[in-house]
């Protein structure tokens, strides 16, 4: 999406995950900026929290609520699960994608709307 087409919030936060995240690395090894339906999954997780931490503070959008193990459900899984009886990818099939679109969305509405 054009970042003329959106709404300022929406080029807000973009702006803000752009700074905190780096873009993904095409097959070129070209960095490809995040967009509005990037996927966050793939992200590490320090980079991650720092935005989140932003966000909440720049948007006042409390995402202590947020059911992470939507997004995250390996991460969330009991370890001795993990070890005895799941495999990642079993668990992971079935998670939800967490955009930044999610976010630019919620800062509109002034709290989280997903789950």
């Amino acid at each position: 999406m054009d970042i003329f087409l959106m709404d300022t919030i929406q080029q807000a936060v973009l702006a803000l995950f752009r700074e905190e995240i780096p873009g993904y690395l095409d097959s070129n090894w070209k960095e490809i900026p995040l967009e509005l339906d990037s996927d966050l999954f793939e992200v590490p997780g320090d980079d991650l929290h720092e935005a989140l931490n932003k966000f909440e503070k720049k948007f006042n959008v409390d995402l202590s609520e947020v059911k992470w193990s939507c997004y995250f459900p390996w991460e969330n899984t009991p370890l001795l699960t993990r070890w005895f009886t799941l495999k990642r990818e079993d668990v992971e099939k079935n998670r939800k994608p967490l955009t930044v679109k999610m976010f630019a969305e919620s800062a509109k509405a002034g709290k989280w709307l997903y789950d």
